[in-house]
């Protein structure tokens, strides 16, 4: 028996295809439109945003070592990081459908839970370096 009789057919995406440069340039593009729908959308983003406004700067005026000042300005980030896969994986979800289902839920709550751990992140990372 063949490979290709026993198998369904590989599905691609249409809108893949781009190569080199110009799928760069399309991807600085998309993941501006990106950034703006989280912030547009997702109040938990907006507040995180606002925060890393506030903590990275200080983070840059801190007297501590540059590894120090890094670990403190990446563990913000990751906090944007992760904020922006958990409304992925929510506005996914909704889409595929509205209704209660265990398995959404659990999804949903995963992700908040990522979120909740790099926001501990946050918290451990600042009182390790700012509290000798």
């Amino acid at each position: 028996m063949s490979e290709t009789s026993s198998q369904p057919p590989h599905r691609e995406s249409p809108f893949k295809g781009k190569t080199g440069l110009r799928r760069l340039w399309n991807a600085f593009f998309y993941t501006l439109d990106g950034l703006r729908a989280a912030y547009r959308h997702e109040d938990a983003f907006r507040q995180e945003v606002w925060l890393a406004a506030i903590m990275i700067p200080v983070a840059m005026f801190l007297p501590v070592a540059n590894l120090g000042r890094a670990m403190m300005v990446a563990s913000v980030l990751l906090v944007l990081i992760v904020e922006l896969i958990n409304s992925a994986i929510e506005a996914a979800i909704d889409r595929i459908s509205l209704e209660n289902h265990k398995l959404s839920k659990r999804a949903k709550d995963i992700g908040s839970a990522a979120v909740m751990i790099a926001l501990i992140n946050v918290i451990a990372t600042w009182t390790l370096i700012l509290i000798p």
